[in-house]
């Protein structure tokens, strides 16, 4: 018998469009509470509880010392299912209509300079066989696309189109877009398919980028070969794609790209996500003022 938890599911795979990893993570955060309020209240059925029951499973979430994002995320679980039921007359009131999310401080993610992409780009500037070939592209399009790494993963030999110098990109909620690209990349996505295609086995046929045992890869590759790569060139903290992907945005940004362009470029549904990468170019815009305003040439003469 199919319950609420089945069909909260299903909303969000079937209406929401979002992916299985977020549903698995949605139904996940469910069943910690639905375990920790039938472990402390005696109670399994979660459709009906009040406040302090959740403020009881947030105080135990906190005493395991993970981070109040983390304890936010999965109280947003909660907050999705409750509207969920409201939705469908299953409840006439949220539990959490009162909650106030925990404070968490601002991370600034800093991106890598253009003098430390361009170390890296050296170091890869002459590829040769299968994996070189693969690793350089992949670095290549993660800076030039801004594409996230499931997207990257998720291409497909169908998203490649190489005489109109784009490729197709599957992003979340299964919102797709075309995202030109650079003659350079082509030029490279046309020599990676070569060697591809030079493999002895290929297991998974329609995914674009393999293994050279032909399955398709997976995240951890992907991270642990940006990290590898920038590790030898920056002594920042964060080194992986995403910060890659904060770096295309931010060095657009900072010669000129409108901030529109730049949203339907990063699949960014509203404006407001795009505008936190301005922050990384405010020295920039600084500048900029500074060299264009009438009053800009007196004020540093001034100084």
């Amino acid at each position: 018998m199919a319950t609420n938890q089945d069909a909260f599911r299903d909303y969000l795979q079937f209406e929401k469009n979002y992916s299985p990893h977020t549903v698995k993570a949605y139904g996940d955060d469910l069943t910690s509470f639905e375990v920790f309020n039938k472990t402390h209240f005696n109670e399994e059925n979660i459709d009906q509880v009040n406040y302090n029951q959740i403020r009881s499973w947030i105080v135990s979430l906190i005493d395991t010392k993970i981070s109040n994002v983390s304890v936010n995320r999965k109280v947003a679980s909660l907050k999705a299912y409750y509207r969920f039921l409201l939705k469908t007359k299953q409840i006439e009131i949220s539990p959490l209509l009162k909650h106030k999310a925990l404070k968490t401080s601002k991370i600034i993610q800093i991106p890598f300079s253009e003098k430390e992409v361009d170390a890296v780009l050296h170091q890869v500037d002459h590829p040769t066989g299968f994996e070189e070939t693969r690793n350089k592209l992949i670095i290549d399009l993660l800076y030039t696309t801004g594409i996230r790494r499931a997207e990257l993963l998720g291409l497909k030999l169908v998203n490649i189109n190489i005489p109109n110098k784009t490729i197709k990109v599957i992003g979340k909620r299964n919102k797709e877009r075309i995202i030109p690209v650079l003659p350079i990349i082509s030029t490279q996505l046309f020599q990676y398919l070569g060697e591809r295609d030079s493999l002895d086995v290929i297991v998974d046929q329609d995914y674009f980028f393999l293994s050279k045992k032909g399955v398709k890869l997976n995240e951890s590759f992907v991270y642990r070969l940006i990290n590898s790569y920038f590790s030898t060139v920056s002594a920042k903290v964060k080194k992986s794609p995403h910060i890659l992907r904060h770096t295309f945005a931010t060095h657009l940004l900072n010669n000129g790209a409108d901030l529109n362009s730049v949203k339907e470029l990063l699949g960014h549904s509203s404006l407001a996500s795009t505008q936190v990468y301005t922050h990384n170019s405010l020295s920039e815009l600084k500048n900029v003022y500074k060299n264009a305003h009438p009053r800009g040439e007196s004020d540093l003469k001034n100084k």
